[in-house]
């Protein structure tokens, strides 16, 4: 991840195929902002191909290179030869968020551990080489705590910046719940200060 705080994900999904030794692999990708949404996509691409001889996967559900939240199956294939090289290919990619499924039609061939490993990853490799990809912004949650005064001039600054208002509450001040880039926090606090010379709360989410 960049300092930005921002990283690419999966525009869209994305398959490409290929036939080794008449073994048929199509590789498809996707993405998984979570893990129940990369078990889920999972799901799916099994349903699609419920007759192939493997459905092999692996996701990283987090920023580019994170191990925090990660999976991978062989789906029967020799231990080590398919999830791990695909879990492989997604941590060294510079992608957030994906999730892979290699499906194979076995062809007849046996293409031994170390065929395999690289049929499977360089499925994966190849998927993301041509996949569409977006910019995640990684957003962090703040609460601002204003005067009836000050709530105008604030909402302008807001819209300027490109900040998302989530809620507002009145009472005897006025909240305002925005999602703010991670890269800007400290402008926050600055420009806040500026807008209601000094009496704006400003309180970041964890």
């Amino acid at each position: 991840m960049n300092d930005s705080g921002s990283y690419p994900i999966p525009g869209r999904i994305h398959r490409v195929e290929d036939v080794i030794q008449r073994s048929r692999f199509i590789t498809t990708v996707a993405h998984a902002p979570d893990p129940d949404a990369a078990h889920a996509f999972v799901a799916s691409i099994r349903d699609e191909f419920s007759d192939a001889t493997h459905n092999c996967w692996a996701f990283v559900a987090g920023p580019p290179g994170s191990t925090s939240r990660i999976g991978m199956s062989d789906d029967g294939e020799p231990h080590g030869t398919a999830g791990r090289p695909m879990l492989t290919a997604l941590l060294h990619s510079a992608v957030g968020e994906v999730v892979a499924v290699s499906t194979r039609y076995y062809g007849g061939t046996k293409l031994g551990t170390g065929g395999l490993s690289r049929a499977y990853s360089g499925g994966v490799v190849t998927a993301l080489k041509q996949m569409p990809r977006e910019e995640k912004v990684d957003r962090r949650s703040v609460s601002l705590t204003l005067s009836y005064s000050d709530v105008d001039s604030v909402q302008r600054l807001i819209e300027q910046r490109e900040w998302v208002l989530t809620d507002e509450v009145f009472g005897s001040d006025v909240r305002l719940e925005i999602l703010v880039p991670a890269s800007e926090i400290e402008q926050v606090h600055a420009l806040i200060a500026d807008q209601t010379r000094g009496s704006g709360i400003v309180e970041v989410g964890t």
